[in-house]
């Protein structure tokens, strides 16, 4: 029984988004990481991460932080929220979203802009919500959404190489001169967001940061 306070009398605690057993079944990234990724590791810049620096033309993202790691807990969520179309269900990681944050991007609260990596029109129709813009909504900062996508195969069914060797699928509709943070829902091999950067770049955008979900 909850021992009444004045604490909790006046300011009762928010409910817990996860019952406490499912919460525990959650990945969530803590311990060493790389300082570029968020990929649990020893060094301090990861393998794939050390990829990208000596090819500096393709590495247009200053750093991304993930809040977990995929693991089958949190796979068989984003199914349900991603691709079974149960878009209440994204709300379980609005808390996370906000206590990351404001623990570790809080920084470039003042000045940048969040852009939702976008879907292409043909999957938002399939669907029926962009994941990547709900968890943008969650933060209370400007959004964007300048970025548009062209159709193609779905990223996970390509192979790492052939991920980053795929034509930029983005275009861009108007020109931003601040700090952008990008939301997705899952990092793999980085190649889609530093798609999205190198356009921002490229038409004026000084800087790009990532903030998603999980490190896949």
């Amino acid at each position: 029984m909850l021992d009444i306070t004045w604490t909790n009398l006046f300011m009762p605690e928010k409910p817990r988004p996860l019952c406490s057993i499912c919460e525990g079944e959650l990945d969530r990234l803590d311990g060493k990481r790389c300082r570029n990724c968020s990929r649990r590791s020893e060094a301090e810049i990861c393998s794939n991460c050390s990829w990208w620096i000596e090819h500096p033309l393709r590495n247009s993202i200053a750093l991304n932080y993930s809040i977990f790691t995929y693991n089958p807990f949190i796979q068989e969520i984003i199914a349900k929220w991603k691709y079974r179309g149960d878009y209440v269900l994204g709300n379980v990681f609005q808390s996370y979203i906000i206590e990351e944050f404001r623990k570790n991007l809080s920084f470039l609260k003042k000045d940048a802009i969040i852009i939702p990596i976008p879907l292409s029109e043909e999957r938002l129709q399939e669907r029926g919500f962009n994941q990547a813009k709900q968890l943008a909504g969650f933060l209370p900062m400007e959004m964007s959404e300048c970025l548009t996508r062209v159709h193609g195969e779905k990223q996970s069914k390509k192979t790492r190489m052939e991920r980053i060797e795929s034509e930029n699928p983005f275009f861009i509709k108007e020109t931003l001169q601040k700090p952008v943070i990008l939301v997705d829902d899952i990092y793999t091999t980085g190649t889609t967001l530093r798609h999205a950067a190198s356009l921002l770049k490229d038409n004026g955008c000084p800087k790009v940061y990532a903030f998603t979900l999980i490190r896949g």
